[in-house]
């Protein structure tokens, strides 16, 4: 990663989308941001990656074969399924494993542009034998796994924003010193039970923009210079936001904005690649989750392009 600097790399597919009814999860947002970031002039339709679906030898590297196979033909439990929190269906399976190869495509193409952002994924709650909180597959584990396996990258940090713990992530990484996980996100919010990773802040309900990017100002520099990864996975949530149904972290648009280029910023400046998955979003008004996800993207190409 030296050299002129490359333009961020954007990955989608359509086929992120599945119908899972009335629900507060807006899978309408993945080719909502998409439409916008085009619209926006960021980059053409025909520039943005179509990923190919992630591959059950590449899911098995961070899923149990008992899970994977349960996925692959039905066989979920009432209480797995009441676990996910989303209604199961071979649709939602296909949705994810390209949602996670889309995920493998950025964490390559930003080894390659220093930046890449995966509109979709991020589902950070996953853990190896079962799905929780609207994530079945764990994408970013994936991709650093896949990664790994090929020995593009060895140590990678994940850089967790969205406002809930990144439970699946910690329980992934444990005791692995070649992926260091920090979560900044609300204490007294889902999940109830939160494995350690190896940095955890957690706010108060209702700590503002301010204490926010301090906290993230004095964590992820740090880390980064600590850790030297090859690889950052930033799981970048936009439920931190004032008008989120399910977080209370109160940021504004702009304090949105500050977070996405904070961490943006300090992986370019020490030539750190780094990919973005979306996470969590539920504003009272799709157009929110919609425009605040548009604005990470066009941040990263602000510092990245």
């Amino acid at each position: 990663m030296t050299g002129a600097r490359k333009s961020p790399a954007v990955v989608h597919h359509a086929g992120y989308f599945a119908d899972i009814g009335a629900h507060v999860f807006p899978m309408r947002k993945f080719v909502g941001i998409r439409e916008e970031i085009v619209r926006r002039g960021l980059l053409r339709d025909e520039d943005i990656v179509a990923p190919q679906p992630a591959t059950i030898e590449q899911v098995r590297r961070v899923h149990d074969a008992a899970y994977v196979d349960k996925l692959l033909h039905g066989r979920l439990s009432s209480l797995e399924e009441a676990l996910l929190e989303l209604p199961y269906s071979k649709e939602l399976v296909e949705a994810n494993l390209l949602c996670a190869g889309g995920s493998i495509a950025a964490a390559r193409l930003a080894l390659e542009r220093g930046i890449a952002i995966n509109l979709g994924g991020g589902f950070h709650h996953a853990f190896p034998d079962h799905g929780e909180g609207f994530c079945v597959l764990h994408d970013a584990a994936i991709a650093i796994r896949d990664l790994q396996a090929t020995k593009e990258i060895r140590r990678a940090a994940v850089v967790d924003v969205d406002v809930h713990q990144g439970n699946g992530t910690a329980a992934i990484f444990k005791d692995d010193p070649t992926v260091y996980t920090f979560s900044i996100h609300e204490e007294d919010n889902y999940p109830a039970i939160k494995p350690p990773s190896d940095v955890d802040i957690g706010l108060e309900s209702g700590a503002g923009g301010e204490r926010y990017l301090a906290a993230l100002a004095h964590n992820v520099p740090r880390i980064l210079d600590r850790v030297e990864p090859h690889l950052v996975a930033y799981v970048a949530g936009a439920d931190p936001f004032v008008e989120d149904q399910l977080g209370r972290l109160r940021l504004t648009r702009e304090d949105l904005r500050a977070r996405d280029r904070l961490v943006f910023d300090a992986c370019v400046v020490r030539d750190i690649p780094v990919f973005a998955t979306l996470a969590g979003g539920y504003a009272q008004n799709l157009d929110d989750t919609v425009g605040i996800h548009a604005d990470m993207v066009e941040e990263a190409f602000r510092i990245g392009g």
